[in-house]
């Protein structure tokens, strides 16, 4: 039986943007004789030289530093690893971060605005204690992560839709390590507080049930983050 090309190419997964980004940078470096130490182009410049994205690239070198191949230093730019000659290639670890975040806009907003046609009363006091325990645990990153964890989840239980919370559990399992190194170097103080008003906003929608309103605090949410981890 011949086998069609549709077969063909659905057996073959698409490499990750990622993944071929960051081996175009690999190759840059080896095509340009660059040496430990020595800094990487401007990610603006980069960018340009490649034809991708910022977000893109941002996520390959995020993925080159963890396969040991350059150093990201915050405020001062990539630097070719002094490890960099024996290191292996940028992991497989996962969907991007980016991949992730434009998923979440997706669903969550949508999530957002049925909880906020369906929420019970208690549904909307999960979703409160899990704002007041990301307030009180600002300073413990691992708590304040969390309790952020605790509050998508107890949005995605308040739509009465158990597949959702199950789809919200699988998204929010996808931030490992590529995403949290990137959210290592890039968040800063005022996304983190920016977030905490960002939920509040969600949680009056949502207990308002003001369904419009809901997802658009949720959109600007995530837009929020997005941006913060893209931009320089």
């Amino acid at each position: 039986m011949k086998t069609s090309p549709a077969t063909l190419d659905a057996s073959t997964p698409e490499p990750r943007m990622y993944r071929v980004v960051a081996d175009s940078i690999a190759q840059l470096i080896v095509a340009e004789s660059m040496q430990p130490g020595q800094r990487l182009p401007a990610e603006r410049e980069l960018s340009a030289r490649l034809g991708v994205s910022r977000a893109s690239l941002r996520e390959a070198l995020i993925a080159l530093e963890l396969g040991g191949v350059v150093e990201v230093r915050s405020g001062s730019g990539v630097y070719v690893s002094a490890q960099a000659a024996s290191a292996t290639r940028a992991p497989e670890v996962g969907p991007g971060p980016f991949e992730v975040l434009a998923a979440r806009r997706m669903i969550e907003t949508e999530v957002a605005g049925l909880a906020a046609k369906n929420a019970t009363d208690s549904a909307i006091d999960a979703i409160l204690t899990a704002v007041l325990e990301m307030e009180r645990d600002h300073e413990d990153r691992a708590s304040n992560e969390q309790a952020d964890r605790n509050f998508h989840l107890a949005l995605a239980r308040a739509t009465g839709n158990t597949a959702l919370v199950g789809a919200i559990d699988y998204l929010w399992n996808q931030r490992g390590t590529l995403w949290h190194k990137l959210k290592e170097h890039f968040q800063t103080e005022e996304l983190r507080k920016q977030t905490l008003i960002d939920h509040r906003n969600i949680l009056a929608a949502i207990a308002a049930h003001d369904v419009a309103g809901a997802r658009q605090a949720m959109r600007v949410h995530l837009e929020r983050v997005t941006r913060t981890f893209s931009r320089a």
